[in-house]
């Protein structure tokens, strides 16, 4: 195992015959100190594991899921890594970064700022899809077959990532995600902010415009969905992803779970599902 990059370890916690570790670092991308969490069951002291990549949403960091949805006893039996990289950078302070939930620090929205002053560290995209992941395989017992799946922003995160990648990922899913955030007011105050005003630009982080320009893969996309998520109509918008998918035949599975919010309680009551998802495309199950 190489150690190219150096990290530091800022806890470490047993659990579900694994361990659950923090780990901060510098990132080159996001030229800042980034936060996140990796959970590595015991039998990666015998093999190298394959690593699902976790998404959070607004308002989160790298310990959300750990802490609430359930996952880490399924992950340890399947033989699965999992690493919940943070929603933003942080530190950077610039004007305007903290005054909303839903803007700037802990909702970088998983793209490439091309404005400034969020240009010069909001690169979350390629954050987690180039950085993150040689980060992680050169410093853990992990192999270099990798999923993805998130929440909500993060569940927009991980269907961008996957579509934009063909072959990079051997599958994806999402609860809640946010399919259509050109058509959303969460994506527009974000996307009017961290890519300009062409909405042109927009269409490359919004992942209905990438379903129809997607010709080279056709990821099947996993998708669960509480009817009770006050959320729905406004900002995450399913409908839209699914008449996306059907135009072109993209291969789409959305579970709509009557009376089910946009909580952890939703997560952690669906969460095996995805993780047996994952761990049947990366050929441990």
């Amino acid at each position: 195992m190489e150690q190219d990059i150096a990290i530091e370890l800022l806890s470490q916690t047993r659990v579900s015959n694994g361990w659950l570790k923090r780990i901060s670092h510098h990132s080159t991308t996001t030229k800042s100190r980034m936060t996140l969490a990796i959970y590595l069951p015991d039998t990666a002291n015998d093999k190298p594991l394959p690593v699902l990549y976790w998404l959070s949403g607004l308002t989160c960091n790298d310990e959300n899921f750990c802490q609430k949805a359930g996952a880490l006893k399924l992950a340890s039996e399947l033989g699965l890594a999992i690493v919940c990289p943070d929603t933003s950078p942080r530190g950077t302070d610039y004007p305007g970064e903290h005054d909303s939930w839903d803007f700037g620090s802990a909702a970088g929205f998983y793209l490439n700022a091309t404005q400034a002053p969020w240009s010069e560290t909001y690169q979350m995209y390629d954050y987690v899809v180039t950085e993150l992941p040689s980060l992680i395989e050169q410093n853990f017992p992990v192999s270099d077959l990798k999923s993805i799946s998130g929440h909500s922003m993060g569940g927009h995160g991980a269907l961008i990532c996957a579509l934009k990648n063909p072959g990079h990922y051997r599958s994806v899913s999402a609860f809640s995600p946010v399919t259509n955030p050109s058509q959303c007011p969460w994506g527009e105050k974000a996307f009017s902010h961290y890519l300009g005003s062409n909405k042109q630009a927009w269409e490359a982080y919004d992942a209905c415009e990438l379903i129809r320009t997607s010709l080279t893969e056709r990821l099947p996309l996993l998708i669960d969905q509480g009817s009770a998520d006050s959320f729905l109509d406004v900002q995450l918008k399913p409908d839209n992803l699914k008449q996306a998918c059907e135009a072109v035949n993209h291969p789409l599975t959305l579970r709509v779970q009557p009376e089910y919010d946009h909580s952890y309680y939703f997560i952690s009551t669906f969460i095996d599902d995805h993780l047996k998802h994952h761990a049947t495309a990366l050929g441990i199950l």
